[in-house]
């Protein structure tokens, strides 16, 4: 093994095993690059693990549905999981980046559940298992699946990632009796939970990171689809564009997945001094091939129905972020610039 490989492999590690602080140390000049997908059906081929690796990045972030397995059998999920793990070129893909990453309704084990669902406190400890959390995290004992990481380079700047869990406290949506849509936005209701509501609030309002980037496995900013998204609570979708303004936090990003498509969306928020941009990549292994159009307000770019997978590649120096919609043969299939 080369020395610059072993010295990534140990960075690696510390990254993983500081439940308490989860930093990635990394004293490359150049651009971060930070991949990111989601909707991985286990019984179907990935055939972008190879592609996703000619980019180099520094993280994977699973953005959720990293298996489909809806049960009330958790012995079952625990070989769902195990069988995803055990495949021989995820094993290869996770060798040489850290792994992070949330869960949305298919890896929860409950198809569109959020709170209701009984069995969550084991099969948050199957999805723990699966991303190799020591027994002694923290993460362990507390309800959610959120957490935070902190990349830091050798001039001192970094990248915060703020995982988001919006299923086990999520409140139980609201149905649309005439069946146009899936459901309904709601007056009342919670995304985040209190408890996970006043984590973000403080690692938002203390961070000193020039990137901060949230991970939420359903869309923020799309808002007319009727599926799972923010905007069938509004209430909570102001109250994280107002928590985004308040905190000052610098530059924050939004990734999302559950789709089956990949797009851009983009809003201009009073007093922010950025558009908030939310990149959803989604699926790795199956899409929505029938895709025609669906309204965004919020849309920039083409929505791509193809396999894919997301890449943000972040100069810290420069304050500009690429973010690139990529799919088989590492094709370029979408892309957006920003300049912070």
């Amino acid at each position: 093994m080369k020395v610059k490989s072993l010295f990534l492999t140990l960075l690696l590690l510390l990254f993983s095993c500081k439940p308490a602080e989860n930093v990635l140390k990394t004293s490359t000049s150049e651009p971060v690059v930070l991949a990111f997908g989601s909707c991985d059906n286990q019984k179907l081929p990935n055939t972008l693990w190879d592609d996703i690796d000619k980019n180099k990045p520094l993280v994977w972030i699973w953005g959720g549905d990293n298996i489909y397995c809806d049960t009330d059998d958790m012995s079952e999920l625990q070989k769902c999981y195990e069988y995803k793990k055990n495949q021989p070129e995820y094993q290869k893909f996770t060798q040489n980046k850290a792994i992070i990453g949330t869960w949305d309704d298919h890896d929860y084990a409950r198809n569109d559940g959020g709170e209701e669902f009984e069995h969550r406190k084991e099969s948050q400890q199957l999805f723990l298992d699966f991303f190799n959390v020591p027994k002694n995290s923290e993460r362990r004992t507390r309800d959610g699946v959120y957490d935070s990481f902190i990349i830091k380079n050798s001039d001192g700047k970094s990248i915060q990632i703020l995982v988001l869990d919006t299923r086990f406290f999520r409140s139980k949506l609201t149905p649309d009796p005439s069946k146009k849509k899936r459901y309904l936005p709601q007056e009342t209701g919670t995304m985040l939970g209190e408890t996970q509501w006043k984590w973000l609030e403080e690692k938002l309002k203390n961070s000193k990171s020039d990137f901060n980037i949230l991970v939420s496995s359903v869309q923020f900013l799309s808002n007319k689809h009727g599926f799972e998204m923010w905007g069938n609570m509004p209430n909570e979708v102001k109250k994280l564009e107002n928590l985004i303004v308040s905190s000052k936090a610098k530059n924050v990003i939004i990734l999302s997945g559950d789709r089956h498509i990949s797009e851009f969306s983009k809003k201009e928020i009073p007093n922010l001094p950025y558009p908030l941009i939310d990149f959803t990549s989604s699926g790795l292994t199956h899409v929505f091939e029938g895709f025609k159009s669906e309204e965004n307000p919020y849309r920039t770019g083409f929505v791509v129905n193809k396999k894919s997978f997301g890449l943000l590649k972040i100069n810290l120096s420069t304050k500009k972020v690429i973010f690139e919609i990529r799919g088989e043969e590492n094709t370029l299939l979408e892309s957006y610039a920003m300049q912070y």
